[in-house]
């Protein structure tokens, strides 16, 4: 597929209170690197395994479906990383996320109509999705590529609810990020307050703002290649509001059940304090549907 050109094939390790990147497998030996930030190291290919979306000769197909889609999203390699908070560790393994918010283009093209925007525009972060419109998207996506979906319900209801939901972090999938990822994707190897440490705000987001969302990568991106990570539109992720684990975790995905979905990066209308890489406090309820709110995807070779 291609990659965008905040491709990161590196493993980092940064001191601090936030995150600790370790080695890849690229490394001879398999031992962990200690690399300065933005330093790029050789990414060995990644093994796909056996999984309902592979082809006949055993490669999967995701490559080639997804080239196809390049047009319209671009996805970035985020190496695999250990995210600090406090004193207990999180390891999460490596995976692809979407460079930009989901557009409207995408969104039509995936699902065949939009949702009821204030603010129309092909290259427009598409918004007023519910975290149930977000999952069926990215199944919908999943099947366009020719891989296997990471939701499985039996039935979708009033509003989209979608009945005994249960989500197989096994497989190769497009999916909404867990919590993790989504920290770790926004930090982009830095461990400040935010992404673009001292920087001027306004130059990588748009947030304060009263006319909704705008165009995706009209600002500058992360140090992963990542837009919007700040601002545009808040962000669904898979994890339910709640406190996290005290134990240290491999791929943590959150609590089994809650109330509330986590929505991450803050949108159009907020303070820059909602852009704060470590903010997880914006929670609501998987039905809602707000002109604030989208997502981006990911591709994970599964877990």
């Amino acid at each position: 597929m291609r990659m965008s050109k905040g491709f990161v094939a590196a493993c980092m390790l940064v001191f601090g209170a936030s995150l600790l990147w370790t080695g890849c497998s690229s490394v001879a030996g398999g031992d962990p690197v200690e690399i300065k930030p933005g330093t790029v190291v050789a990414n060995s290919s990644s093994s796909t395994g056996d999984n309902p979306g592979s082809s006949a000769d055993g490669n999967s197909s995701a490559t080639g479906a997804l080239d196809g889609l390049d047009s319209l999203i671009d996805f970035v390699e985020i190496p695999a990383s250990l995210l600090t908070r406090g004193v207990t560790k999180y390891a999460v393994g490596a995976f692809e996320m979407s460079s930009t918010e989901v557009t409207q283009d995408l969104y039509k093209m995936v699902m065949g109509k939009l949702p009821a925007m204030d603010k129309i525009g092909g290259d427009i972060a598409v918004a007023n999705v519910s975290w149930y419109d977000a999952v069926l998207f990215c199944n919908a996506f999943s099947k366009m590529v020719n891989i296997d979906t990471a939701y499985v319900y039996d039935g979708v209801g009033e509003f989209n609810i979608l009945e005994n939901l249960t989500i197989d972090y096994s497989v190769e999938s497009v999916r909404l990020p867990t919590d993790t990822e989504w920290e770790i994707a926004i930090r982009g190897g830095t461990s400040s307050r935010f992404y673009w440490g001292d920087a001027v705000a306004s130059k990588y987001a748009y947030y304060a703002q009263t006319n909704g969302p705008v165009k995706v990568a009209s600002y500058l991106p992360n140090e992963f290649g990542l837009y919007d990570m700040g601002g545009n539109v808040a962000e669904w992720v898979n994890d339910w509001y709640g406190s996290t684990s005290t134990k240290d975790e491999e791929n943590p995905t959150g609590a089994s059940t809650g109330e509330y979905k986590i929505v991450r990066g803050g949108g159009w209308s907020d303070k820059v304090s909602a852009m704060e890489s470590a903010n997880r406090d914006n929670k609501k309820t998987p039905a809602t549907h707000s002109q604030m709110v989208g997502f981006r995807i990911v591709h994970s070779m599964g877990f």
